[in-house]
């Protein structure tokens, strides 16, 4: 227990505590309210179409911002002393972001009613919702590039600040939207409210004035495209197939089970992304920063298995409570209609436990810039999840998807330890040399 105690406080939580726990905290309350007014106001079915139109929001603002995100944190905090490089990085990510959003923005709001059938069932009309994001998506990214350069520059507490106000305000704008027009508001609060979080966004960067005349058309330069282009390329891969495979299988569930079932599945997932939101900040705070540092075998090792030996059981731990409280959950968060998520909770937790085992050991493909190992590996799991869902959805229904989840990441957990095997299992070579030496004497 005391070891236990002294690996959290110094290595992981204490970290997350300090700097991200309070957002988190904040994310999480406002969802679940967010998650109440929805199932309130409109029901599974509007959980349905909700969840379409943000899977397709997450490819499009992916394209908008080109996966830069990580990439640009890692060279403002490398360049940051360096104010040539720091230019030359700056000016080149603004600008290939302004075209590229610009494109995604021009194409949205062009082909908003072939996007609204791709999206919606064919008695909905939403073409509106998607020229309104269109409108929207500019702020969306120069909010985003605002955040990655205060990130690089570790202003955590200003970032902690922004993301809590934010939450706050996109709550209440969507709340308020819901009530006043239930689906159409809801659908319009889901395009608007991460654009909104610019206003706030902007007075922090306001204090780093400096930096507004670093970003030069002149300073553009294609070598800064190429050392950013392997985190974009792998960021968006995840970034725009994920989301459309989700779209694919909920247009699934409404077609041969029903909207409202397909409603049950969005709701699931929901649950599921508030409660991995703790794990998946162990993960950005302290795995991945960790495991870039890491040189040798060795220590990759101790990682890895410290990391299951403290803090998968108390995961473990929790995703029992949560489900023993799975019919208390359902009732706080939604109605009485979604009393059907019940039986999805058992295979999405044990999918979720399966998950995290899995992506602790390949966040190594980011930390070492794998790039194929990851492009390969994610490639396979998204082919998987989209044939495991329909062959398990013509089963069993929408509890098919979430067996499906479970099967996925099963799969990918066994192809992780396999390239990992030499790494995680092997001997390593300073044990072969101690062994040697045993001999000798």
């Amino acid at each position: 227990m005391k070891r236990l105690l002294n690996y959290i406080n110094s290595n992981v939580l204490f970290k997350v505590a300090s700097l991200n726990s309070a957002a988190v905290l904040t994310k999480i309350i406002t969802g679940f309210l967010t998650s109440k007014a929805i199932a309130y106001f409109i029901g599974a079915e509007g959980m349905a179409l909700i969840g379409n139109l943000r899977d397709f929001l997450r490819s499009a603002q992916s394209i908008s911002i080109l996966g830069l995100y990580n990439g640009v944190v890692k060279y403002v905090a490398e360049f940051k002393e360096n104010a040539l490089e720091l230019s030359k990085t700056l000016s080149t990510v603004f600008y290939i972001g302004f075209v590229s959003t610009f494109l995604v923005s021009f194409l949205c709001y062009f082909n908003a009613d072939y996007i609204n059938d791709s999206l919606f069932p064919g008695y909905s009309d939403y073409a509106y919702v998607i020229k309104i994001f269109a409108i929207a998506l500019p702020f969306y990214t120069l909010n985003m590039f605002a955040f990655s350069i205060l990130n690089g520059f570790s202003k955590y507490k200003i970032i902690l600040i922004i993301n809590i106000i934010g939450q706050v305000l996109g709550t209440v704008v969507t709340v308020l939207l819901i009530w006043l027009n239930r689906i159409d508001g809801a659908l319009i609060a889901i395009v608007i409210a991460e654009s909104l979080i610019f206003l706030i966004t902007l007075v922090g960067v306001l204090n780093q004035r400096s930096l507004i005349p670093l970003v030069k058309v002149k300073n553009v330069r294609l070598s800064s495209i190429k050392k950013l282009s392997s985190y974009s390329i792998m960021a968006l891969f995840s970034a725009i197939i994920l989301p459309i495979i989700s779209v694919v299988v909920r247009n699934y569930i409404i077609d041969n089970v029903s909207l409202q079932a397909a409603g049950f599945w969005e709701a699931m997932t929901r649950i599921s992304k508030y409660y991995l939101m703790f794990v998946s900040s162990l993960l950005t705070l302290y795995i991945l920063p960790r495991l870039s540092e890491i040189d040798n075998v060795k220590e990759f090792r101790k990682e890895i298995f410290g990391f299951y030996k403290t803090i998968v059981p108390i995961f473990a731990l929790g995703l029992v409570v949560i489900y023993v409280l799975r019919s208390f959950i359902i009732a706080v968060v939604f109605t009485d209609e979604f009393k059907p998520v019940e039986d999805l909770f058992f295979w999405q937790l044990l999918g979720d436990f399966v998950k995290v085992l899995s992506v602790v050991i390949s966040y190594q493909f980011l930390a070492k810039n794998m790039f194929w190992h990851y492009i390969i590996t994610e490639a396979f799991s998204v082919l998987l999840m989209y044939l495991a869902s329909i062959y398990f959805i013509d089963l069993y229904g929408v509890k098919g998807a979430a067996i499906a989840h479970f099967v996925n990441y099963a799969i990918y957990y066994i192809i992780i330890l396999l390239i990992f095997s030499s790494s995680l299992f092997g001997v390593i070579p300073d044990e072969i040399e101690e062994d040697e030496k045993d001999l000798d004497v």
